[in-house]
């Protein structure tokens, strides 16, 4: 039996990221500036806008658990999102999520930004899209989004290290996406 690399973009993905973690756990976390937006940027840096796009690699070198949980939902959806929408409109969801993630997360908060969890959301979201046939919207979005983003804004009180507003903030770009960019036929995307 002949493994097949099945999801280009999502394995490769959670393969960076995984190579990430372990190399900050072996160096003490001396990639982890490089993947990761700080409270405040420095706007005439170039490599700042970077790091608005890679804090979606990056994840807590202290505890697996962060990565463990975020690739368990990618390797899950991701393959059937890139099937349905293809390897590039993929790509391009997530980047737009992960580069307006990190500006919100600069503007609004007074805090570090890091992982793929608003990607995770913005997955969650948009895989409640994948099977419908017609304009509207469909009820597992809504049941997803009462079940899912409910939950994160109940959360949003309480005083953790989670970055709920990345979730929230993956959520909605998954609904947007779901929304105006529905798949173009059963399976049909190219990789």
């Amino acid at each position: 039996m002949k493994l097949h690399y099945n999801s280009p973009l999502v394995l490769s993905y959670a393969l960076f990221c995984t190579i990430v973690y372990f190399l900050n756990v072996f160096t003490a976390g001396s990639f982890v500036t490089m993947f990761s937006v700080p409270p405040s940027i420095n706007w005439s840096n170039p490599l700042e806008y970077v790091r608005l796009f890679t804090h979606i690699i990056g994840h807590d070198y202290s505890s697996m658990a962060h990565l463990v949980g975020n690739m368990t939902y990618i390797l899950l959806l991701g393959p059937i999102l890139e099937e349905k929408y293809g390897s590039q409109k993929l790509l391009l969801m997530i980047l737009v999520t992960a580069g307006f993630t990190g500006i919100l997360n600069v503007l609004f908060l007074n805090t570090a930004l890091l992982g793929a969890s608003g990607i995770v959301f913005m997955f969650i979201i948009l895989i409640s899209f994948t099977n419908t046939k017609e304009s509207g919207i469909p009820l597992t979005f809504v049941l997803v989004i009462a079940l899912f983003l409910g939950q994160e804004i109940i959360n949003s009180f309480k005083s953790d290290n989670v970055s709920q507003f990345a979730h929230i903030i993956g959520g909605v770009f998954g609904g947007v996406f779901g929304y105006f960019l529905r798949p173009s036929g059963k399976g049909s995307a190219k990789y």
